[in-house]
């Protein structure tokens, strides 16, 4: 198993800092978050399934990083847009419907965050489902670690039920009713930044389907998550070059039209230097 790189360590302290914050001031006392990535973080088979995905991600098929990095970076982007939208007063649908908590929720995406494509360790068509397939042992068995011995059934059903909705969910081939599997999708694609094509651009190949992806992603210098000024989430792309435009609308529009969520958010992306384009 590959040692964690200055990058993913830097991910990871980000993702403490958001779950800190979090069971802090946002899950009335319930440290189940913090315990879940606690354990996440040091549980050697996810750890070797990351890896493991990104190397056939990247050297087998040449594409962008599928691996521990962009995982733990869909988690915190995913952690972040949470604490905005509690902080707003914005509930998710385990809330809304009186059947979990928050802290149940921020647990069930975190995760599908740090699983959800653990089925590139196999291929790239239909990972997400082979995502699922790979993560429902794990997930169960991760949430019977951590819940009491005397937890509730019915808890660790819903938690491992919203996970997974998100893992198979995250490529928009399956539809998906949750504000937590929605925030997935769009976490997901806002992982598109120019460390992500790094790797696979400085490996010698022939042009081929899908490089688009990697030259659209290298010229993407940073994607801003904060409070939006007539929702509560604002998304902002910003890039050196116009090819970004196509990561923009053809990967990040798309996963959050098909999201629950879609409706929580503002997105703009423009060239570093022009005025911002409003999407949404």
């Amino acid at each position: 198993m590959e040692s964690k790189s200055p990058k993913e360590i830097q991910v990871e302290e980000k993702i403490t800092h958001w779950v800190t914050k979090i069971v802090a001031g946002q899950t009335s006392g319930d440290d189940l978050p913090i315990r879940l990535w606690n354990h996440l973080r040091n549980n050697q088979e996810v750890a070797a399934i990351q890896d493991y995905a990104n190397m056939v991600s990247i050297r087998r098929l040449g594409l962008n990083d599928h691996g521990p990095v962009h995982m733990k970076t869909v988690c915190r982007n995913a952690l972040k847009m949470l604490s905005i939208l509690h902080s707003a007063g914005m509930k998710t649908s385990l809330e809304k419907e009186n059947i979990g908590t928050f802290a149940d929720s921020v647990a069930a995406v975190m995760l599908a965050s740090l699983l959800h494509d653990s089925g590139m360790t196999i291929g790239r068509n239909g990972h997400e489902l082979y995502s699922g397939i790979i993560s429902y042992s794990i997930i169960e068995k991760v949430l019977s670690q951590l819940l009491p011995e005397d937890y509730n059934i019915l808890r660790l059903t819903i938690i491992r039920s919203i996970a997974m909705e998100g893992i198979i969910g995250h490529m928009t081939t399956h539809p998906i009713h949750s504000i937590e599997a929605g925030l997935i999708l769009i976490a997901d694609g806002c992982d598109m930044t120019k460390g992500r094509a790094r790797i696979p651009l400085e490996i010698p190949s022939k042009p081929a389907e899908g490089d688009i992806h990697k030259y659209s992603a290298n010229s993407i210098e940073k994607v801003k998550i904060g409070r939006g000024n007539e929702c509560p989430l604002k998304i902002e792309v910003h890039m050196r070059a116009e090819v970004g435009f196509f990561q923009v609308e053809e990967v990040l529009i798309p996963k959050i039209q098909s999201s629950p969520a879609k409706s929580l958010l503002e997105l703009y992306a423009g060239v570093e230097g022009e005025e911002m384009k409003r999407y949404m």
